[in-house]
């Protein structure tokens, strides 16, 4: 018996192929963004982008199952399929809006939408839906999902996987740069040259801040920080927020929505009484001193790049100019990709890396005990 090698699907060589799709849905739950990229000679380019918001209803359930950390197998089975076949539309519209044939894409890389991650119990697992079955049988291209399981299995926190892709092609010879990606959760990679990339989860990011509003004003998120505009700083709140473990943590280190959500932003709030724009401006306080420590304990100076959602606050992004005077504070749209879509781009990349059988220099990021070839390939 003999086994067909991935890097050939169909009955064409990958390298025909020219493009790749990578799918992002994180810890914001607000959209499902995709990127159309592909290999030529300046390296793995982005050529399309759209975000396609999640459904109310879909976005609330998913609320639901993160936060109340409780949902039946009817409900988890149905929801896994409704969020699949969400990516797979995204993905055909996108085709359709740029004239692509499903046949000239080499793969879809789908990180999914993380519901729990759990990698510091005794039996360590992370869990995202979006059945990458449904995703290649509505697209008919081949879909590579499951990324963080395999680095897992080896020892590793499973996340953040976007590290090293972010030295693959942000990284340059005798340069410090760190790539800050303020999603949900906010992350950092420490790219010291060309030397292998660093990096680890800072804490919330946009998370409770989107939380907050949405509880009081029924906002997906704080819109050029009006809401945190108006209110000021609580020093005791904020001290109460920066005493949690976590901080304290060394790398390698992951979070998400199952530790950082309403239910633990209630706790530390039961020994204050805010008006609520003061605690949206302690939140949001509290992402932007919380990155910074980190960066700082890894550089004195060095440019940071910035991408996700929280690339789009005035506020946030004014903030860690002023607690980091010493480094120069940019978007990575000064690398050429817009901050929005870096961490689709980095699964197309990812898609590609397993497509062509390549381990993923990550264990210095996750703790893994080797690197590994990361995700299964669903063949439509």
């Amino acid at each position: 018996m003999s086994f067909k090698p991935l890097s050939h699907l169909g009955n064409r060589p990958v390298n025909t192929k020219p493009y790749y799709i990578g799918l992002m849905s994180g810890t914001s739950l607000d959209a499902i963004d995709v990127a159309l990229c592909q290999r030529n000679e300046l390296g793995f380019v982005q050529k399309a982008g759209v975000a396609i918001d999640l459904a109310p209803s879909l976005r609330q359930q998913l609320l639901t199952i993160c936060n109340e950390k409780k949902v039946t197998l009817q409900t988890l089975g149905e929801i896994d399929h409704q969020f699949a076949l969400a990516c797979a539309q995204a993905v055909n519209d996108l085709l359709k809006n740029e004239n692509i044939k499903a046949s000239e894409v080499t793969a879809i890389g789908s990180h999914g939408q993380t519901i729990y991650h759990s990698p510091e119990t005794q039996y360590p697992f992370t869990q995202q839906i979006g059945d990458a079955n449904l995703i290649a049988a509505k697209t008919q291209i081949a879909c590579v999902a499951d990324f963080r399981r395999m680095d897992m299995a080896y020892g590793g926190q499973g996340a953040p996987l976007v590290p090293a892709f972010h030295q693959a092609l942000f990284a340059k010879h005798s340069t410090q740069r760190v790539i800050l990606n303020i999603g949900g959760i906010a992350n950092i990679s420490i790219l010291d040259g060309l030397e292998q990339a660093f990096g680890y989860d800072t804490g919330p990011g946009n998370m409770l801040m989107d939380a907050w509003i949405n509880l009081h004003h029924q906002q997906p998120f704080d819109k050029s920080a009006w809401f945190a505009t108006a209110g000021t700083v609580n020093l005791d709140l904020l001290t109460s927020l920066l005493d949690d473990p976590y901080f304290a943590l060394k790398a390698p280190k992951s979070t998400g929505r199952e530790k950082f959500n309403l239910t633990w932003l209630a706790q530390k709030l039961m020994t204050h009484d805010l008006i609520t724009e003061d605690v949206q401006r302690t939140l949001l306080e509290f992402t932007a001193v919380t990155i910074c420590d980190q960066i700082k304990q890894q550089s004195d100076a060095c440019d940071v790049y910035v991408c996700g959602g929280g690339a789009l606050n005035p506020l946030l992004m004014q903030r860690l100019n002023d607690l980091m005077p010493n480094h120069i504070i940019q978007t990575t749209e000064a690398l050429a990709i817009n901050p929005m879509y870096v961490e689709a781009v980095a699964f197309a990349w990812l898609a590609e890396q397993r497509i062509l059988e390549k381990t993923v220099p990550l264990k210095a990021v996750t703790g893994a005990n080797r690197d590994a070839i990361l995700g299964c390939v669903y063949l439509p």
